[in-house]
């Protein structure tokens, strides 16, 4: 059994660890007041990077590999998770040119959220277990790959 201080290498885990920190992000997000601006304002940002970042091991990492062991509905998932993800880019692109006390911001912010927990519940329904069954036996090296461009992006960042 793994303990909290050991890290999680199995490429699924750690997509289902990441997808559980944005969706902390955004009920912190929903919890804030329509005066919490900096407060939204940060969640915001975090949110925005966590996303950027998740999408990238994704698109980069994960995705290529399951689609090379995968059948036709397999690829039709991942197509469309790749444009989910293209979705979520573009609202993402449009709350970074509004302010956080746009009268739409919140409403944006809620949408995006929307977009993401339902590409989530795909993700984690239906590709995932399938993935696991197709190429489980690259799930350690693949997220040895996503823990390394992780890091990467982070000394980057800095």
């Amino acid at each position: 059994m793994a303990t909290k201080t050991q890290t999680r290498t199995d490429a699924v885990q750690i997509l289902k660890q990441d997808h559980e920190k944005v969706k902390s992000l955004f009920r912190k997000f929903s919890e804030t007041g329509d005066g919490a601006l900096k407060t939204r304002q940060r969640l915001a940002e975090q949110i925005f990077e966590e996303l950027a970042l998740h999408t990238r091991v994704e698109e980069e990492i994960f995705y290529p590999a399951v689609r090379k062991a995968t059948d036709e509905e397999g690829a039709e998932l991942l197509d469309e998770a790749e444009e989910e993800h293209h979705v979520v880019d573009l609202i993402i692109a449009e709350l970074k040119q509004m302010d956080p006390s746009h009268e739409h911001y919140a409403a944006k912010m809620t949408v995006l959220c929307e977009n993401v927990e339902h590409h989530i519940k795909e993700e984690e329904d239906e590709m995932l277990p399938d993935a696991q069954k197709r190429i489980g036996d690259l799930m350690e090296t693949l997220g040895q790959q996503i823990l390394e461009m992780k890091r990467s992006d982070k000394s980057l960042a800095q």
